[in-house]
């Protein structure tokens, strides 16, 4: 489990080491006419060299791990110049946050449809002991784990409604929920290695090209029998509209046959890709 600690402030043995160098410059200069202080002079020196190997700084959003001798000591947080036991090991840590872009993975979705999807996850360090300690190498393991939790996804659910109609979630049309079930999987994948994730979205997602074209031309089928569908019901409609102002206003009487005529040819008219070319009856309605 993180500890953080706060260790002592470094300027306070900046100081004194620069001291104890400056004496150690003034006991060499005067070894040759006192040679028994060339002990003392060796003694400030390498008393200098211990002190800077325990001085750190520590730039904003980054930590310090702290190590002794295979037992750890605590995480430092803070930032400036502090000094530590020169003893420790420490490891830098960043807690800056970082964008990772995956791959476009090739996977097939639930249907088996061969798909190629792709997202941005925004990621931070927030436990430096478990990122420390935890895993190995903690950036290979985020983009590791980053890819995993994209094919899971991606498995499973469908692309769209098309193969999948009673599908309440796709990738297609999930949008933001499909958003916060990537960020959800990556923060139970994550979360042992101490990792936080800030926001995580589908960047890239479309059919594999073998299938592209083929899904693009049953898209467009879709799209017209949906166009087709809606203009038929509108059609239907004003045939009955105009039939029943016929009868009301009794303008002509029309026999079923003429009905059966007059509806063939205003469907027709309303349902045709081109606009109607009029012809013209110059005989008797009955001809």
């Amino acid at each position: 489990m993180e500890k953080v600690t706060k260790p002592m402030d470094g300027y306070l043995a900046l100081i004194l080491s620069l001291v104890l160098l400056c004496l150690a410059i003034y006991l060499f200069t005067m070894a040759p006419e006192m040679p028994l202080i060339v002990l003392p002079g060796i003694l400030c020196f390498a008393t200098t060299i211990f002190i800077w190997k325990g001085l750190m700084i520590i730039q904003p959003n980054h930590a310090r791990v702290l190590n002794f001798f295979g037992k750890y000591v605590g995480s430092v947080k803070d930032n400036g110049l502090f000094f530590v036991n020169p003893l420790f090991a420490t490891i830098k840590i960043s807690q800056r946050a970082q964008n990772l872009a995956t791959p476009t993975l090739k996977v097939n979705d639930k249907m088996g449809n061969p798909i190629e999807i792709g997202s941005v996850i925004v990621w931070q360090i927030a436990d430096t002991y478990k990122a420390a300690y935890e895993v190995s190498d903690y950036m290979s393991y985020v983009k590791t784990q980053s890819e995993a939790a994209l094919r899971n996804l991606a498995t499973s659910f469908a692309y769209d409604n098309i193969e999948d109609e009673t599908a309440s979630i796709t990738l297609r049309d999930g949008g933001q929920k499909v958003n916060e079930l990537l960020e959800k999987e990556l923060t139970e994948r994550l979360s042992s290695s101490g990792i936080s994730i800030l926001e995580a979205r589908i960047s890239h997602l479309a059919y594999a090209p073998e299938i592209a074209g083929a899904m693009l031309q049953r898209q467009q089928a879709t799209a017209i029998v949906a166009a087709r569908y809606k203009i038929v019901e509108g059609a239907v409609g004003m045939v009955e509209m105009a039939l029943e102002h016929l009868s009301k206003k009794n303008i002509v009487e029309l026999d079923e046959d003429k009905k059966a005529t007059m509806v063939s040819n205003l469907m027709v008219v309303l349902c045709g890709e081109r606009g109607a070319q009029p012809v013209l009856n110059t005989g008797t309605l009955h001809q």
